[in-house]
């Protein structure tokens, strides 16, 4: 399943299209009082989500690689809190909110799946 880059990986492409939702459905709609703030954390969120699974992909060991695809899952989680704060503030429609927490947990579901994968070849690896 590891393919010729990270950029091969359905984590890595459902993470990167839930970036690219943030940066233009989220980010431009924000007040400017929170541009330093919520905006902020937001974009570090989803930047750490794709960066980690690219990092991950790098490693040679999967054991090694595994703890960055569990911090790719980690930001993900928290970019949610983050679109509960700019819900809540009535920054995004409670329709947009619902759209991204859906794509935020379809991507979590896709890493899971990854992190299976990869930890079923470490059982075979080590029965082997």
């Amino acid at each position: 399943m590891k393919g010729e880059t990270f950029e091969d990986l359905k984590c890595w492409q459902s993470a990167y299209q839930l970036k690219r939702r943030i940066r233009n459905e989220v980010i431009p709609f924000l007040p400017k009082e929170e541009r330093f703030e919520l905006a902020s954390q937001l974009i570090r969120a989803s930047r750490s989500a794709t960066a980690n699974i690219a990092e991950g992909w790098g490693r040679f060991h999967y054991l090694e690689s595994r703890k960055f695809y569990f911090n790719s899952r980690g930001s993900q989680a928290e970019m949610i809190d983050h679109l509960i704060e700019a819900k809540d503030c009535g920054y995004i429609s409670l329709e947009l909110f619902k759209s991204l927490t859906s794509t935020i947990e379809e991507s979590i579901k896709i890493l899971n799946g990854y992190i299976r994968y990869l930890n079923s070849k470490i059982e075979t690896k080590g029965n082997g």
